[in-house]
């Protein structure tokens, strides 16, 4: 599986994924969930999905198999704002205020919404790494555009699946229960850092230069090691 990223100025260059997310979105929050929200006979799209959003999708052979979508909490498009601000205001029926205990608007917070996993990974192991995939290309993302944190709001079962994956994520302010799916909510927040397999690869990254910059030893002290293979092997790891 693979990672892409992009926003409306370039999703040409990736072919029929970003519609393939729109159509995986579809399938997962209107023809499963039963979600009130605008779509056709495909695709589901919102007023959300404008120039100032972002996305960050996994491909498997070529074809989207999860995704999300990111917006800086300063973002505006028309009467918009991002989502939980704008249920902070009132604006959507379907999502209470009092969710949001605090109106944030500020460029070092994201917002992610729309994170969906595709039923064809059909393993816990495939869709860890789909969702690892997707959420570190969302943290590679807001942190090219200077963000600090990620704010979501979701099923209080993602906070301890992206937890088990070493993302610090906690819950900010209260709950409630979506009448169409019959599942708690809650907003939840990270630092926009990698998880941990994605921190151990770059330690290991600059662990490398580290060790090839060592001196050689001496063959001296090789014979003297009592082992002339092992530190051989590990002078020229």
């Amino acid at each position: 599986m693979e990672n892409i990223r992009f926003d409306f100025s370039d999703f040409h260059r990736h072919g029929r994924a970003f519609y393939e997310f729109l159509a995986l979105r579809k399938k997962i929050f209107v023809d499963e969930l039963k979600w009130d929200v605008p779509h056709n006979d495909t695709v589901e799209m919102d007023q959300y999905d404008t120039p100032v959003a972002h996305y960050s999708l996994v491909l498997r052979d070529g074809v989207v198999v999860g995704g999300a979508r990111a917006m800086a909490t300063t973002a505006t498009w028309g009467q918009h704002t991002y989502m939980l601000r704008d249920a902070y205001s009132g604006k959507l029926p379907h999502i209470p205020p009092h969710i949001m205990s605090v109106d944030i608007a500020t460029p070092k917070v994201w917002e992610c919404t729309r994170l969906v996993i595709s039923n064809d990974l059909t393993t816990q192991a495939e869709r860890t790494e789909c969702m690892r995939l997707i959420i570190d290309g969302l943290v590679d993302l807001v942190r090219r555009h200077g963000a600090e944190e990620l704010i979501c709001l979701s099923s209080l079962h993602l906070m301890r699946a992206l937890r088990q994956i070493g993302y610090d994520v906690t819950r900010l302010g209260e709950t409630y229960r979506n009448g169409e799916d019959g599942r708690q909510y809650g907003v939840l927040r990270m630092p926009a850092e990698y998880s941990a397999v994605r921190r151990a690869a770059v330690m290991q990254t600059f662990a490398l230069p580290a060790r090839l910059s060592q001196k050689p030893i001496a063959p001296l002290e090789l014979v003297h090691s009592g082992s002339f293979a092992a530190p051989m092997q590990a002078a020229t790891a």
